[in-house]
């Protein structure tokens, strides 16, 4: 089953590009959720929630809706392994749990994330921490991408994630792997000039894809959903409403797939 949705939702510029002007903040989610049926929640990178914060998430989508919930950034940047912080993690997403909502936790690990033993050791006790949640990992750094880091991946029944972004020396090129019963792939947009200097986050991610460049990804998401149970495709281009016309278009796409 495909689940297609954006990268967060919570932006003040979708106001009058996806959400109607006036509509209550608080009302969001549900709008959204009445074309998606799926979301990236990336507000757990920056703080762990509590669990009122979950109920509200679960109470405003309905059935059959799920979330992919970004890792905390402790756990993937700052990379400290405290036990203690995998736990609260784990226990905020209680909720989503009892609902049924959890589709997966997204790790995602910096460019600064190289392939080493000390990041392999990481890895290991990331993958032991997380206990039984069904995890996907992206690597922003190129040379993970290799028989080792699949296999291991494979054996551990954790995701491989996919990515569209700009082709940089370093960076992730566009590959369709499925490492797990879940299939993951995130459009960031190919602003190869904003990637790395930019005075502000959002401009990294201030792109508009053109047909042909999804179109190019249709083979990859064949070969990614036939291996997978469930397949998450999510823009992550969020700037002034972008990835709402990106995640539209790749839905309309999948159409044209026979799997």
């Amino acid at each position: 089953m495909f689940y297609c949705g954006t990268c967060g939702f919570s932006y003040d510029d979708w106001i009058g590009i996806f959400y109607p002007d006036g509509l209550p903040r608080k009302n969001w989610l549900s709008y959204y959720a009445q074309e998606f049926n799926v979301l990236e929640l990336n507000s757990t990178y920056y703080a762990i929630p509590g669990p009122a914060v979950i109920e509200s998430l679960v109470r405003k989508t309905g059935d059959g809706f799920l979330f992919a919930v970004k890792a905390n950034q402790q756990m993937t940047h700052a990379r400290q392994a405290d036990a203690s912080i995998f736990k609260d993690f784990i226990a905020a997403l209680e909720p989503f749990t009892r609902a049924k909502k959890l589709g997966c936790v997204l790790a995602q690990f910096p460019n600064s994330f190289r392939f080493n033993s000390n990041n392999w050791s990481y890895l290991n006790r990331f993958h032991s921490l997380m206990q039984d949640l069904p995890l996907i990992i992206e690597f922003r750094n190129s040379a993970w991408l290799n028989r080792e880091t699949l296999d291991w991946m494979k054996e551990k029944k954790i995701g491989f994630c996919c990515v569209d972004e700009p082709a940089l020396p370093g960076l992730m090129p566009a590959v369709a792997e499925t490492t797990s019963d879940i299939g993951y792939i995130r459009f960031h947009g190919r602003n190869a000039a904003k990637w790395w200097q930019h005075e502000h986050a959002w401009e990294r991610y201030d792109y508009t894809y053109k047909q042909a460049e999804l179109e190019e990804w249709l083979p990859r998401i064949k070969l990614i959903s036939s291996a997978a149970k469930n397949t998450f495709i999510f823009a992550n281009n969020h700037w002034r409403g972008q990835a709402v016309d990106t995640i539209r278009q790749v839905r309309s796409m999948l159409d044209q797939l026979v799997l």
